[in-house]
């Protein structure tokens, strides 16, 4: 991590190498938060893309070098936001029936998988599964990163587990309702 810090504080100064190593060494963690937030290669992408950009002109404010990865996830986060309120302006002509629902909007018999599942989440809650569960990362820094309180972080853990497993398992059914 010393290794790291050192490669951080050197990108700081200026160094565009050092930038780059700094970049790589996150980039996985990087597409999994995209991919997990906006459900698409090409907009993750996109957002990755975006992100570097802005962290290279902005790599000069970071304060606190053991915190890069936290920093560049919260700008990598703001763009995944940016490009889905795009999107959602966007009138579709065409949209295809999910393979999910019915008419109604019930689930149909087939379960989804846990990332339709996750994808269907709204996206605050879908941010802090994907930041608990996939990428193993503290409520206290969620909250930094996010700008939230632990309690805050908790709830939307709690309903988005409880949304999830809605989704996963369907409604439960009490015995002898058949």
């Amino acid at each position: 991590m010393d290794k790291l810090i050192a490669i951080v504080m050197n990108a700081r100064e200026g160094s565009k190498d050092d930038f780059v190593r700094m970049i790589r060494s996150f980039e996985k963690t990087m597409y999994r938060v995209a991919v997990g937030i906006l459900r698409s290669d090409e907009d993750a992408a996109d957002a990755i893309q975006d992100t570097i950009v802005a962290a290279y002109r902005q790599i000069h404010q970071l304060r606190e070098p053991q915190y890069a990865q936290t920093w560049l996830i919260r700008i990598l986060i703001n763009e995944c936001n940016g490009i889905r309120k795009r999107k959602e302006r966007v009138v579709a002509l065409y949209e295809p029936e999910r393979a999910c629902a019915d008419s109604a909007g019930r689930l149909s018999e087939e379960k989804l998988d846990l990332y339709d599942a996750i994808g269907m989440l709204p996206g605050e809650q879908r941010e802090v599964i994907i930041l608990h569960y996939l990428e193993d990362m503290p409520l206290k820094a969620m909250g930094e990163m996010l700008r939230l309180s632990e309690g805050t972080i908790k709830s939307r853990l709690y309903r988005a587990r409880e949304k999830l497993a809605l989704l996963l398992n369907g409604p439960v059914q009490e015995e002898g309702m058949l």
